[in-house]
């Protein structure tokens, strides 16, 4: 029997965690699981898996939290400290999946232990950078890449030499706005950016896709997870979604992963590590029926996010995280109505225009970089 921690456990990657973890019981012990604000799931979830803690990151769910457990005797607690605690908890695999910056401290907490990390919280790698790669050098952490994408490239890579790589290929399904023109795009709406194609997801992340933002920062993040240097870094956009991504050898080989977009094969993946586990998907990859496979370049007129990211990647330092603080704010004022959807890459740009923060050394610096950020991107929807 293993133990995990689920860090998000009622978002989508939490809730496919879980799903896998479900099927086999017998497997696993569940040490903590933890939410933003909904306490009556958490409670839920914690009760099903006999969590040993429960967390609730904003405090003012901790009574309802507290009284949905009572009597069960998991412990409930709340706030930003009790997250950075429980993740700290001895586990086997600590499965990282709080969106956005927010999941940095309570990540970078379950690196320092030294164990396994399966990292679903891109944005915390791409603030954090190069502090967080020394902290799982130092820790001797396993880091385990949970996005489709990269536990793609995790597995073409498997046994081979970084030296001997010649490209890695991120895909990109385009999202829902692929085939629209910029006018249609100066006009769509939160509702049609969270309806993904392809993929079952969170909004955040969904609109990020929209954007084509999320590859930007998958991009940095494979910078971080796969050291051969950004020019053998590139995407193309893969509309079906079945190659999640791709890596050519200097002998010309090039070693595909393909599966069914569903997110419980990169985190049965990363569970089983380095084995193999059953899904229930084991079946669902029909390549007769899918027919055909297609790729185009990625059209960056339109959607200018992964020059961005990539532009931000080759500055390195701080301005990953401007990037990504930037990004979140854009995206949460999108989600509300506050802004325009072709005004979210355009306000990061800004924001990159205006702030030029010297490479954060600490968690704190990267903190005060991604808060500095969000004031600097706050400020430009008040002057609009």
């Amino acid at each position: 029997m293993r133990s995990l921690s689920v860090l998000g456990a009622t978002g989508s990657i939490g809730a496919s965690t879980l799903d896998l973890v479900r099927r086999q019981p017998e497997a696993w012990r569940v040490v903590a699981l933890t939410a933003n604000g909904n306490a009556k799931a958490l409670a839920e979830l914690a009760r099903e898996f006999k969590a040993q803690v429960a967390v609730v990151a904003d405090e003012a769910q901790l009574p309802a939290l507290r009284e949905a457990l009572a009597g069960s005797g998991i412990e409930a607690t709340g706030g930003e400290a009790a997250l950075v605690e429980a993740a700290s908890r001895p586990a086997d695999i600590v499965m990282a999946a709080i969106v956005g910056c927010a999941g940095l401290a309570p990540t970078m907490a379950a690196i320092e232990q030294g164990r396994t990390v399966a990292l679903a919280n891109k944005e915390a790698l791409v603030s954090a950078g190069e502090v967080m790669t020394a902290a799982v050098a130092r820790h001797g952490t396993t880091l385990l890449p949970v996005d489709s994408e990269h536990n793609a490239i995790f597995q073409c890579l498997s046994g081979n030499s970084h030296k001997d790589v010649r490209w890695i290929t991120l895909t990109a399904s385009g999202g829902p706005f692929r085939d629209w023109d910029a006018e249609q795009l100066r006009h769509a709406t939160p509702a049609q950016a969270i309806k993904h194609p392809n993929w079952s997801m969170g909004a955040k992340i969904s609109v990020d896709s929209a954007t084509m933002m999320n590859k930007g920062l998958e991009f940095i993040e494979a910078y971080h997870l796969f050291p051969v240097g950004l020019d053998k870094l590139r995407i193309i956009v893969h509309p079906q979604s079945i190659i999640h991504s791709m890596v050519e050898y200097r002998d010309g080989s090039t070693l595909a992963q393909l599966g069914p977009s569903d997110m419980r094969v990169p985190i049965a993946s990363c569970l089983a590590w380095p084995a193999r586990m059953d899904t229930p998907l084991s079946d669902q990859l029909d390549l007769a029926t899918i027919g055909q496979l297609t790729f185009r370049a990625p059209d960056e007129e339109r959607f200018p996010a992964t020059r961005l990211a990539r532009e931000a990647a080759r500055a390195g330092g701080g301005i990953p995280a401007v990037l990504n603080a930037a990004n979140e704010v854009a995206v949460a004022a999108f989600l509300d109505g506050r802004i325009g959807f072709t005004r979210i890459a355009a306000m990061v740009e800004d924001v990159l225009g205006r702030y030029a923060p010297p490479p954060p050394a600490t968690l704190e610096d990267v903190h005060a970089v991604d808060a500095r950020a969000r004031i600097e991107a706050k400020s430009l929807m008040e002057i609009a």
